[in-house]
């Protein structure tokens, strides 16, 4: 190890992760060579870029066991999110007019509900324990006869809490009602199996699995696509499910990332996260004075989320991000003071949460990295600790 070691190193890719180098060269062609707009296909250059996007539909089904007529590419899992919200709310509110998620669910879902609500939509916040988790009871009894989606993600973007994926898809088949997921922080980190579970829409993006910016997509399981409204109209593109001429480089990129993540899972590659995460976290937990968020449930292999007490939070993340590129929450959050909803609906004072601080590494990620986060972080505590004085 370098004592003299002065890069950041990165510890914040639940934000975001760098592109991979193979998926950025396999994109390039498709900026100035194959250039072709992927919905012109009555010439060669339209005709290989909709062979492009159909390979990178298949690359990116694959990855989720889906079939390749069920992925419908988007900007990113918000577009995805709202889609499937407010397109099922539109569709189905004859039907009824009530929807349930949890209270720790991203900005992208809450936000969407909300705005829902306040033009009619019944929407039920359901509360979670202090680890994260929901109650599956409350859930069960809380479903009822308006009831037409129930939104819950697979993985929390700020604890790495998994929700009881196959249990919540099983009470939604019980009650002939639609289970969406967003699983943005899931995909390729741990297997999804769409084929063999009961989800009926899922959502997610390629910036979280080493793919570039600004491209997503939505599972929609066959047979389902009459229960969502179309929210992009303009053009029927996306067998009529989101118009707009598509992102052909960053779809491709997305394809070979899919590819990537697909030959990681079945190698196991992610399980070297593990032994990094918890050296870190056992570190942490060691020095005293911590709290670690939602342990003691299945959680993503490599993030921790841990409150640091008796120091300035605002302070703390300054000093670390000197050397560590961490945050305190959402990426999509960062930019409001408020304190973190996730950490409030775990029952965690504002106090707590603005000195709590997410760790998320991935795999570019050594142990030379943990080594050198381990030293920084003890000697910055040290620092702004106040000194314990005798009397």
């Amino acid at each position: 190890m370098d004592a003299n070691k002065t890069q950041l190193v990165y510890m914040d890719y639940n934000a975001t992760t760098p592109c991979d180098r193979d998926v950025v060269n396999e994109m390039l062609p498709y900026f100035t060579q194959m250039y072709g707009n992927a919905a012109s296909i009555h010439y060669d250059l339209g005709w290989y870029s909709k062979t492009a996007v159909d390979n990178a539909r298949k690359q990116v089904a694959n990855l989720i066991n889906a079939d390749q007529l069920e992925i419908i590419f988007t900007s990113g899992a918000t577009e995805g999110n709202n889609l499937a919200i407010r397109g099922v709310y539109e569709a189905c509110k004859s039907k009824g007019n009530h929807l349930i998620t949890c209270k720790t669910e991203h900005k992208a879902t809450l936000d969407t509900l909300e705005h829902l609500q306040r033009i009619g939509a019944n929407v039920t916040f359901l509360d979670v324990d202090d680890r994260g988790m929901i109650n599956l009871d409350e859930l069960g009894k809380t479903i009822n006869k308006e009831t037409i989606l129930v939104c819950l993600m697979y993985a929390n973007n700020e604890t790495g809490v998994i929700h009881p994926f196959a249990e919540i898809g099983e009470l939604c088949k019980k009650n002939k009602i639609m289970f969406m997921c967003d699983a943005t922080q899931a995909v390729g980190k741990v297997p999804i199996d769409v084929k063999n579970s009961l989800v009926d829409i899922l959502t997610f993006s390629a910036h979280k699995m080493y793919g570039p910016k600004g491209v997503g997509a939505v599972f929609i399981k066959d047979g389902h696509k009459t229960d969502i409204m179309p929210q992009i109209t303009g053009g029927g593109h996306e067998n009529g499910m989101r118009s707009g001429t598509l992102n052909v480089p960053a779809i491709v990129g997305f394809g070979k990332a899919a590819e990537n993540a697909m030959k990681e899972l079945e190698s196991n590659a992610n399980s070297k996260l593990v032994p990094l995460r918890n050296q870190l976290e056992d570190f942490l937990i060691g020095l005293g004075e911590v709290k670690l968020n939602g342990g003691n449930v299945k959680r993503l292999p490599h993030v921790t989320n841990i409150s640091f007490f008796n120091i300035d939070g605002k302070r703390l993340l300054k000093s670390l991000n000197k050397f560590l590129a961490v945050s305190s929450g959402s990426a999509c959050s960062s930019a409001s003071l408020d304190t973190s909803h996730v950490l409030k609906a775990m029952g965690i004072s504002s106090e707590t949460a603005q000195s709590t601080i997410r760790f998320s590494i991935g795999k570019y990620t050594t142990e030379d990295d943990i080594d050198f986060a381990i030293n920084k972080i003890k000697g910055i505590l040290a620092s702004l600790r106040p000194m314990n004085t005798k009397t």
